[in-house]
C-alpha cells in the first residue's frame, strides 16, 4: 500500500459511449437527465416500486441504526425520497441535509421537505471533517464518477462512529430473475414513463439506469472501496435478491 497516492481509482462503471462519449461528459449528461426529470421523478418512483418505496427506505434506515436525535447528510438526495424517511426517524427536518448535484430535483427536495439542501457533487462534500453521525446515498452510486474519492469523502465528513448506508439495485444472480428485471427496467418502465409523463428525458433516464446497473461495478468492489476507505464493519444486507445495503461505521 501507498497512502501517499491515495486510493486507486473506481469508475462504477465502464464508459456508456450510447449516453455519452467521454467520461469526463458523464456528469453534465446526468445532471441534464435528472433536471429535465425532477418533476416527475417521484411519479416514476412510485410507478416502479409499486408504492413500497417509503416503508423500504424507512427500514433500510433503521436497520442501519439511524436513531433519533442524529445528524443526517443524505448525498445525491434527488427529491428527497430517502431524507423524507430520515427526517421521520430523527423527528427533525433540521437534522437532515440534502445534497444533490442537480438544481431541478434540489428544488423539488425543498419544496416537498423545507430540509437544508446543498447543491453539490458527493465527491467533494462541502462541510468540515466529522460533521455528520450518518449518511444516507439512495441508489445514486452507479451516477458517481470515483467511488474510492467519495467514500472517502464519506468517512471524512462522518463523526467517529458514525455510520454510512448506500442502497443500491444490483443485478440478481438468478437467470429468471435477471431477465424479468432487465425486461422490466430497460423496456417496460421506459415505456410507461414516456407514455405517462410525456417526458422522452424521463423516459432516458430510466432506461439509463437499467444500463449502469447491468454494467455496475461487482458488490465485492464496493465493498473493498469502503474498506480502503477508512470503514470497519463493512456489510452488505440483500433484499429481495438485488437490494443491495452496503453499511459500514467510521473508525
Amino acid at each position: 500500500m501507498n497512502d501517499a497516492k491515495g486510493p486507486e481509482p473506481l469508475a462504477p462503471h465502464p464508459t456508456l459511449a450510447p449516453y455519452y462519449g467521454r467520461d469526463e461528459d458523464k456528469p453534465q449528461f446526468v445532471r441534464r437527465l435528472f433536471d429535465h426529470s425532477a418533476g416527475s421523478y417521484d411519479h416514476i418512483e412510485s410507478m416502479m416500486a409499486f408504492g413500497s418505496g417509503r416503508w423500504y427506505r424507512r427500514q433500510a434506515l433503521q436497520r442501519a441504526g439511524l436513531a433519533a436525535g442524529q445528524r443526517v447528510l443524505d448525498v445525491a438526495t434527488g427529491t428527497g425520497l430517502v431524507a423524507r424517511e430520515a427526517v421521520t426517524i430523527t423527528g427533525d427536518p433540521r437534522l437532515v441535509v440534502g445534497l444533490d448535484p442537480s438544481p431541478g430535483m434540489l428544488a423539488e427536495a425543498r419544496r416537498a421537505l423545507g430540509i437544508p439542501a446543498v447543491l453539490a457533487a458527493g465527491e467533494q462534500l462541502p462541510w468540515r471533517d466529522a460533521s455528520f453521525d450518518f449518511l444516507s446515498m439512495g441508489y445514486a452510486l452507479r451516477h458517481l464518477v470515483d467511488l474510492a474519492i467519495t467514500f472517502k469523502e464519506f468517512a471524512r465528513a462522518l463523526k467517529p462512529g458514525g455510520t454510512v448506508l448506500v442502497l443500491e439495485l444490483t443485478k440478481p444472480k438468478g437467470r429468471l430473475h435477471l431477465a424479468f428485471l432487465r425486461l422490466y427496467l430497460k423496456w417496460l418502465v421506459p415505456l410507461v414513463t414516456r407514455l405517462t409523463t410525456r417526458n422522452r428525458d424521463a423516459a432516458v433516464l430510466m432506461r439509463y439506469f437499467w444500463e449502469t446497473i447491468d454494467a455496475c461495478v461487482p458488490p465485492e468492489k464496493i465493498l473493498a472501496a469502503l474498506a480502503q476507505a477508512g470503514f470497519a464493519d463493512v456489510q452488505r444486507t440483500v433484499v429481495l435478491g438485488m437490494f443491495s445495503e452496503y453499511t459500514g461505521k467510521k473508525t
